[in-house]
């Protein structure tokens, strides 16, 4: 079964969502494919910004991919909050809200009575969770943080790349997705402790401290030793083989994690000597000696090519893969039987292809069902169910630009 049949387990939290571009609107996709009701604040006329990031676009439209990726399940309401009058119905959508999710600069939605302080006067159970750059405290606060910026400054990009090769950033926006999961784990939190609580609270959520702390082992062996840790390419600093490797004729991954599992590649290369060789016959030592070692296991790589490499290594248990371009990824038959893949009908009447969401609950997939909206696509149908305004009023609203609609902001 490829989508939740039964309730999902956010279904009746309302969120609000008033971020823009990938870290906020990720935790908001996260929380609509769990169930949740998100309602996406737009600027009348442009919208988030990563729909003019492009190309690519969706064939025909003029909806970008990035867009697409980030967006799935929401409602897309455009209300220029800017404008006294826009503000008041995003205070009101507020008012009936569980979550709000924003990525301003920190202090801008003070100055529109849309900060927690304010919001939390009419709505005290709200769970509202700030997204920055560099979190709502210290001499950097003020400071946009973009996720690249984040990275050099985080730490990433000191062990990324090769050794003699300059700092490399990560090939998708690692610290934005990272604090777009954190921010949907600590709303997730903040719920349950909601039931005991009965109020709301302010999440803090900042790029910086998230890169810093999915640094994981090479923080601590800073921490530990004293001594910033080296580039290493595709080398992996405490473990040996565990790297990209040549063969006779496209390289593959090798990943070893343990004594037994080098034995058996040892095994598998014909050079079993190598597992009886005191230099090579713990990891410590491995690691110690990688200049002398994985020079020996290429030479022995090199002999053959990488499918028949492949085969055998499976065969043996040893851990090892291609490098697959993406194609090659959403070809692959284990993607397939795990429904990374979905499609979803699109505004525009076109069929999106979009990537699942990993998480499954009794072996359905949560994936929510609306794809990624078109901007003001739920305006006036969002603006009528939720605050009662009736035609006329909409239409006023609509006429002195205080909203849009997907009628006036679609091209033709």
């Amino acid at each position: 079964m490829t989508d939740q049949s039964t309730p999902r387990p956010l279904a009746g939290i309302r969120v609000l969502d008033l971020s823009r571009v990938l870290a906020g609107p990720w935790c908001t996709q996260q929380l609509a494919d769990m169930g949740a009701d998100v309602v996406k604040i737009e600027r009348p006329g442009r919208g988030d910004d990563t729909r003019h990031w492009a190309p690519p676009w969706l064939d025909g439209t003029d909806e970008s991919s990035y867009f697409l990726s980030a967006n799935r399940g929401k409602h897309s309401v455009c209300v220029d909050f800017s404008r006294p009058e826009g503000r008041d119905l995003v205070r009101r959508l507020a008012a009936d809200s569980d979550v709000l999710v924003e990525n301003f600069k920190v202090g801008r939605l003070a100055g529109y009575g849309l900060d927690y302080q304010s919001l939390r006067e009419i709505n005290p159970s709200l769970i509202y969770c700030s997204v920055s750059g560099f979190g709502q405290t210290g001499p950097y606060a003020s400071r946009a943080g973009y996720d690249f910026l984040i990275q050099a400054m985080g730490g990433l990009m000191s062990v990324t790349g090769e050794p003699d090769g300059e700092p490399m950033k990560a090939g998708v926006a690692f610290a934005d997705v990272f604090t777009g999961l954190y921010s949907a784990n600590a709303i997730l939190a903040a719920l349950h402790q909601r039931h005991t609580t009965g109020t709301g609270t302010h999440i803090d959520m900042a790029l910086f401290d998230v890169q810093i702390g999915v640094m994981a082992n090479q923080a601590l062996a800073y921490l530990t030793t004293g001594a910033n840790p080296p580039r290493l390419g595709n080398a992996h600093p405490s473990i040996v083989p565990y790297q990209v490797f040549p063969t006779a004729d496209e390289p593959l991954v090798i990943a070893v994690g343990n004594d037994d599992q080098f034995a058996r590649l040892c095994a598998v290369l014909g050079a079993e000597e190598l597992a009886e060789d005191q230099r090579f016959a713990t990891n410590a030592e491995r690691v110690a000696c990688r200049d002398t070692l994985v020079p020996i296991l290429s030479g022995h790589l090199r002999t053959a090519r990488r499918g028949e490499w492949l085969k055998r290594l499976e065969t043996a248990g040893v851990p090892s893969g291609p490098i697959n371009t993406l194609e090659q990824v959403f070809d692959d038959p284990q993607t397939q039987a795990r429904q990374m893949r979905i499609q979803r009908r699109h505004a525009s009447g076109r069929d999106v292809s979009l990537v699942g969401n990993p998480i499954r609950f009794d072996d359905q997939r949560l994936n929510a069902d609306r794809a990624p909206p078109i901007l003001g696509q739920d305006t006036f149908t969002i603006l009528r169910e939720r605050l009662a305004l009736d035609d006329a009023t909409l239409t006023d609203l609509l006429e002195r630009d205080v909203i849009a609609g997907a009628d006036t902001t679609q091209r033709a």
